[in-house]
C-alpha cells in the first residue's frame, strides 16, 4: 500500500486534456491554451466550447452553441416551485445546489453528454438570478436569447443591460475560472461520475465542494476581511494584530502555485480600472500581507491567488459578496461538466485506499459489564 500523503498532495488521480495547471511557472493552459490569451478576447462561450469539444469553433459552430446555450436558460416547472419554496435567506449556493437537483429529475437516467452539459450550464445564470430578484421583492426577469451568457445573466439579475465593460469583465472572469486542474470540486465531480451516476449527482457535489470557505468561499471572506480593514492606513496596524491572533489572510497562497496566481494578475488589472476605491485598499493590503508573510516564512513563496482580486470585480460589477462562490460556479460548471464527460468516455471507478489507525481487533464487552 502505498504511504498515506494528506489532502492527496501531489498524488495523480486522473489524466486530463481539458487543463494543465504550471504551479512552478505560474501558468494555467485549456486545451493547449494559455489562460492570459484567452481571457481578454475570448467568449466564454468560445472557452465552453473549447471545454467540451477540444477546440476552439469556427463562426458557425460557435452560432450554433450560442443558440443552444439561450434556449436552455428556462427552468423547468418542478425547479421553479422548488426555487419559489426556499426562504429568502437561503444562502444562494445552497439555492444552486438544491434547484441544480431538481433541474436534472427529468435527465436522470440519461448519460452525460454535452447537449446535457449545456442544458445545465445554461441553467446557473437563471437560477441565480431568479432567486436574487425574489430576494428584493422583484419578478423574475426572463432571460434573453441575444445576449452573451455574461450579458444574459447581468440583465436578468439587474433588469436592465449592463454596460459594455461590466459585461466583458464579467465574461473575462468565467473565461479565467471555468477550469483548473484538479481541484476540490472537479475531484468530487469525477469521482461521482466514475460511478455512472447522472450529471445532475456529479454538478450537486461539486457545487457542495465549491461552497466551503477553502475553496469557493474565498472571495466573500476576502471582501469581510478587507471590511474590517477599512482603510489602507490601517491596514499594517490590523494585519499584524490579526497574525498576532493566528488570524489567516484570505486571498494568499495557493496548494499549487508558487508564484502569481495568473489568474489573480488579469483580475488585479480590471480591478484597477474598474473598482478604483476597492483596489486602493485591496493594494496596500496584499502588499503588506505579503511582506509581513514574507517575514514569517521566508523559504516559502507566498503570493496573491484568484480570490483576492475576484472580489473587487464581482463588487464592481454588482454583485453582492453572498452571489460571489455561486457566479464562481456558474463559470466552472462548463469545466465540471467536461470533466465529467471525459472521466464517463473512459471510466474506472475512483475508490483509493484508506489507512487504518483504529486499535487492534478485540473482543466486545457485554453491554451488563460496561456500566
Amino acid at each position: 500500500m502505498s504511504a498515506y500523503v494528506p489532502g492527496l498532495e501531489g498524488i495523480v488521480a486522473a489524466q486530463t486534456a481539458i487543463s494543465m495547471v504550471d504551479g512552478a511557472n505560474g501558468r494555467l493552459v485549456y486545451r493547449g491554451y494559455v489562460i492570459a490569451d484567452l481571457a481578454e478576447d475570448m467568449s466564454f462561450e468560445e472557452v465552453a466550447y473549447l471545454m467540451w469539444y477540444g477546440r476552439l469553433p469556427a463562426r458557425a459552430e460557435l452560432d450554433a452553441l450560442t443558440l443552444e446555450l439561450a434556449g436552455s436558460r428556462a427552468l423547468t416547472q418542478a425547479a421553479r416551485i422548488t426555487l419559489d419554496a426556499l426562504p429568502t435567506e437561503t444562502d444562494p449556493m445552497d439555492v444552486l445546489r438544491s434547484v441544480v437537483s431538481v433541474q436534472g429529475v427529468e435527465h436522470r437516467l440519461e448519460k452525460p453528454s454535452i447537449p446535457l452539459a449545456i442544458h445545465a450550464t445554461a441553467s446557473f445564470p437563471t437560477i441565480l438570478a431568479m432567486f436574487h430578484r425574489r430576494q428584493l421583492g422583484l419578478e423574475p426577469v426572463k432571460p434573453r436569447a441575444d445576449l452573451s451568457h455574461a450579458a444574459n445573466y447581468l440583465y436578468m439579475l439587474n433588469g436592465k443591460e449592463s454596460s459594455p465593460d461590466l459585461v466583458r469583465a464579467l465574461n473575462t472572469y468565467l473565461v479565467l475560472l471555468a477550469d483548473h486542474g484538479m481541484n476540490a470540486s472537479t475531484f468530487v465531480a469525477r469521482v461521482i461520475a466514475s460511478t455512472d451516476s447522472d450529471l445532475a449527482s456529479c454538478l450537486v457535489g461539486a457545487i457542495g465542494a465549491l461552497k466551503g470557505p477553502a475553496h469557493g468561499g474565498a472571495p466573500s471572506a476576502v471582501m469581510d476581511q478587507l471590511e474590517q480593514i477599512g482603510t489602507a492606513e490601517n491596514a499594517g496596524r490590523w494585519m499584524r494584530e490579526a497574525r498576532k491572533q493566528k488570524v489567516r489572510f484570505m486571498g494568499f497562497g495557493h496548494r499549487i502555485y508558487r508564484t502569481y496566481d495568473p489568474r489573480a494578475r488579469i483580475l488585479k488589472e480590471l480591478c484597477a480600472r474598474l473598482n478604483p476605491k476597492f483596489y486602493e485598499l485591496a493594494s496596500k493590503v496584499e502588499e503588506t500581507a505579503l511582506q509581513i508573510l514574507h517575514e514569517e516564512h521566508p523559504e516559502r513563496p507566498q503570493a496573491t491567488n484568484v480570490e483576492f482580486y475576484s472580489a473587487g470585480v464581482l463588487q464592481a460589477i454588482g454583485l453582492p459578496k453572498e452571489y460571489f462562490p455561486p457566479t464562481f460556479a456558474v463559470s466552472r460548471a462548463a469545466g465540471w461538466t467536461a470533466h465529467v464527460l471525459e472521466q464517463s468516455a473512459n471510466n474506472r471507478l475512483i475508490r483509493p485506499q484508506s489507512e487504518y489507525i483504529g486499535p487492534e481487533p478485540r473482543k466486545p464487552v457485554p453491554l451488563s459489564e460496561r456500566g
